[in-house]
């Protein structure tokens, strides 16, 4: 009895140590930082259960076998083997770990770390790789040079995998022309309920009861497709008076006598930021709309650079569609020419009226009166701004803006591209790697080789590009500014944003505008938000102006990276600014005619006009 008791005292020892040896196998095995760690315990074991054998070879005592598994999880024998095990004093061979079995563990152990290194190496790679494949084709898009630098690894540019984040310029800015002009002798462009590429497909063109639909819903002059929401989303007619203005800007025959002109170049005084540029080019898209006058922008000094190519260069069409059409630019330059035209009256230009009547003179009043009932969506110190006493030329810079911005070209798309790419491009990568399984780029015909579906092409197509969501777009804007409004400092901005995030707890995002470095330092005081924005030069000093800032940075350089500040505001969830900013003011336009109402803006100070 007693020798019974001790054997199974033995017996309930060992497999509780085997329980607890098991358990913390466990725990380490399914961490692989800890997997050293392991390493190291697997010799302490095996130390362990030699000296345990030696001692069962007096006599002494003896414990219950343990086995090793090729996972590195430790194995508790069942209870049959158990019993077995401890019927007799002698403990079999076969459960004795020995010298060569314990080396044989430790190279498997070895063997899965690496494993692991390797695993986790390759998708590193593939993520780069697959990030400068991307990097390749937008400079090739840009330039126009091919990339063959993957070739020599057998890859081919049909193998890449779809960039999520990235939009196909060529063909946007294709079906943007398209969209921007009549065809026929329609009163509008093919404006239809068939959505972007939609519109182009084969059955758009050959089934003749859709002919007609789209003949009917042009001839009933359907609304632009720039316009995203409801009237709901948007300010007040905002769909009506886009449609409105583009039928003023082009007229059916450029020639016609009774066609008046305004030909304007933009302000280049020094001291005119982007901002002021726009806003002046607003109040002069008033008068010519006030007077009967189709506007004609002229000369851009934003676009007196080497990016802008042919006759892009110096016009505002290099980084948007032009304001009209090519005849009636054509007729009012001709006109130009002309003396008597000038005298009397069928062409003006900018010179003709005074900064009083560009920069503060009437809204046109085509529309009535639609600002005085515009949705309160505006939060400045806590508390909706309801109204002030300009609310109409608020309501209407934001119309003007968005007609002068309502298509890019493919510059300015190449340029929010590259934008989006250095900021997004290897989360992007790293997104579609892990839903390849590991696969590219080894994917032969269930790659990119396969010719896209008409879904993909038709449909899907017309997406936005991926961008991580929710974000908050930030404009911070200090320096120089000082002497116009309220400056706020970072801090404050990051609370409106810590506001926001009460409420939408999902918000981890940010997309920085300032043309500060001391900004960008000090969202090293904000980890847990992600910060991104453009890889510029930014100033070191508050006391420089804009002026100064620009010219060090160059004229290709100060004018895009702003306007892709810009868009990249336009796009986002949410927008913090300062309205005292013409820029954040714009921004704001844009965002409220872009079906952003909603969205609601936080401004840290009011316009100093208001």
């Amino acid at each position: 009895m007693e020798g019974q008791k001790n054997n199974n005292s033995k017996s309930n020892s060992s497999s509780s140590i085997e329980r607890v040896v098991s358990q913390k196998a466990i725990q380490m095995g399914s961490s692989f930082p800890c997997q050293i760690c392991v390493v190291g315990f697997l010799c302490g074991v095996c130390l362990t259960s030699l000296f345990l054998a030696a001692l069962t070879s007096f006599g002494t005592f003896q414990l219950g076998p343990i086995s090793f598994s090729s996972t590195m999880l430790f194995s508790v024998p069942d209870s049959h083997s158990s019993s077995s095990s401890s019927s007799g004093n002698s403990t079999s061979h076969d459960h004795i770990i020995t010298n060569s079995e314990c080396d044989l563990k430790l190279k498997q152990a070895e063997r899965l770390s690496e494993s692991n290194s390797i695993n986790e190496g390759d998708e590193d790679e593939r993520v780069s790789l697959l990030y400068s494949a991307w990097n390749a084709e937008i400079t090739k898009s840009k330039t126009g040079e091919g990339s063959d630098y993957l070739k020599k690894d057998g890859i081919n540019v049909s193998d890449f995998p779809n960039a999520p984040h990235l939009e196909n310029c060529k063909a946007k800015t294709k079906l943007y022309s398209r969209l921007d002009r009549r065809t026929g002798n329609e009163s509008f462009p093919p404006w239809t309920s068939w959505k972007g590429f939609l519109d182009t497909h084969p059955a758009a063109s050959s089934n003749e009861q859709v002919k007609e639909l789209e003949h009917q819903a042009v001839k009933e002059g359907t609304y632009p497709p720039w316009i995203a929401g409801s009237d709901e989303e948007n300010y007040p007619m905002t769909r009506k008076v886009q449609r409105d203005i583009w039928i003023h800007q082009h007229p059916i025959d450029c020639r016609d006598p009774n066609v008046r002109f305004l030909v304007a170049d933009w302000e280049r005084l020094p001291g005119f930021g982007i901002g002021a540029q726009i806003a002046g080019m607003c109040g002069l898209l008033a008068i010519a709309i006030s007077e009967g006058r189709v506007l004609v922008t002229d000369f851009y000094n934003r676009a007196d650079h080497d990016g802008c190519k042919g006759s892009s260069r110096s016009s505002w069409s290099c980084y948007f569609i032009p304001e009209t059409s090519k005849e009636c630019r054509q007729r009012a330059f001709e006109l130009m020419k002309s003396e008597e035209a000038r005298n009397n009256g069928i062409v003006t230009t900018k010179e003709t009226y005074t900064s009083k009547h560009i920069w503060a003179g009437p809204t046109p009043k085509k529309w009535g009166a639609p600002w005085t009932y515009m949705q309160p969506t505006t939060d400045v110190n806590g508390s909706l701004l309801v109204s002030h006493r300009k609310m109409d030329r608020r309501w209407w810079r934001a119309q003007a803006v968005r007609y002068l911005m309502r298509f890019p070209t493919e510059y300015t798309c190449n340029l929010i591209n590259e934008a989006r790419h250095a900021a997004f491009g290897k989360i992007a990568a790293k997104m579609v790697i892990e839903s390849l399984a590991g696969d590219w780029p080894k994917l032969g015909e269930q790659s990119g080789e396969k010719e896209r579906s008409e879904i993909d092409e038709y449909v899907w197509s017309n997406h936005k590009p991926w961008i991580p969501r929710p974000l908050l777009s930030m404009h911070v804007r200090m320096g120089d500014k000082a002497c116009e409004m309220k400056v706020v400092e970072f801090e404050g901005y990051m609370e409106l944003a810590h506001r926001i995030r009460r409420h939408f707890p999902n918000l981890n995002n940010i997309w920085l505008s300032t043309e500060m470095q001391e900004v960008i330092e000090k969202t090293k005081k904000y980890p847990h938000w992600n910060f991104y924005y453009t890889n510029v030069t930014r100033q070191e000093r508050a006391n420089m102006s804009m002026a100064n800032y620009e010219a060090s940075l160059g004229r290709e350089t100060s004018t895009n990276y702003p306007l892709v500040n810009f868009l990249m505001a336009v796009d986002s969830d949410f927008f913090v600014g300062a309205l005292g900013s013409t820029w954040s003011f714009l921004i704001d336009g844009m965002r409220n005619t872009g079906g952003k109402v909603m969205a609601g803006y936080l401004s840290v100070n009011k316009d100093r006009f208001w």
